[in-house]
């Protein structure tokens, strides 16, 4: 546990999600008690708003019900979602509930990844290629703000 370290750019992603009131859930296969605890050791005890523990559902990732359980706890459509993942099973459950997977190699391989349906694969939270598309969401909000102008 002292050797916990949140991913390079963690805190940056997670102050733009807070910046846009997104809802969010912690979604994993980890016994509660030690995702909880994760959560907590990272700093993130307020930022989630619901914890989903695969074992708690009726299957686990690579099964979407993680995910669709979230779903239907934030009471948001799959349609106007995103999920970060760090594994090829979580990404497999994303893209099986409906939803485009953002992956993180921090502990597997690209290609496991890319096999596994995401739809974009960053090597940590500060990678451009995450800016870039989270700078489309900024352009597309502002858009439908604007009345689609």
């Amino acid at each position: 546990m002292e050797h916990l370290e949140p991913v390079k750019g963690l805190h940056k992603l997670v102050q733009w999600v807070k910046d846009h009131g997104y809802k969010r859930a912690a979604v994993t296969n980890a016994p509660r008690i030690n995702a909880e605890l994760m959560i907590k050791l990272l700093g993130l005890s307020d930022f989630f708003q619901a914890v989903i523990v695969g074992g708690e559902c009726e299957k686990p990732k690579p099964a979407p019900f993680p995910y669709l359980k979230a779903l239907k706890e934030l009471e948001v459509s799959a349609a106007h979602t995103f999920i970060f993942e760090d594994s090829a099973s979580g990404t497999r459950a994303g893209v099986a509930a409906g939803m485009p997977v953002v992956a993180v190699s921090t502990r597997n391989p690209e290609k496991s990844l890319q096999e596994a349906g995401a739809a974009l694969i960053i090597s940590d939270y500060e990678d451009q290629k995450l800016w870039n598309a989270l700078e489309e969401i900024n352009r597309e909000e502002a858009k439908l703000k604007n009345g689609g102008a």
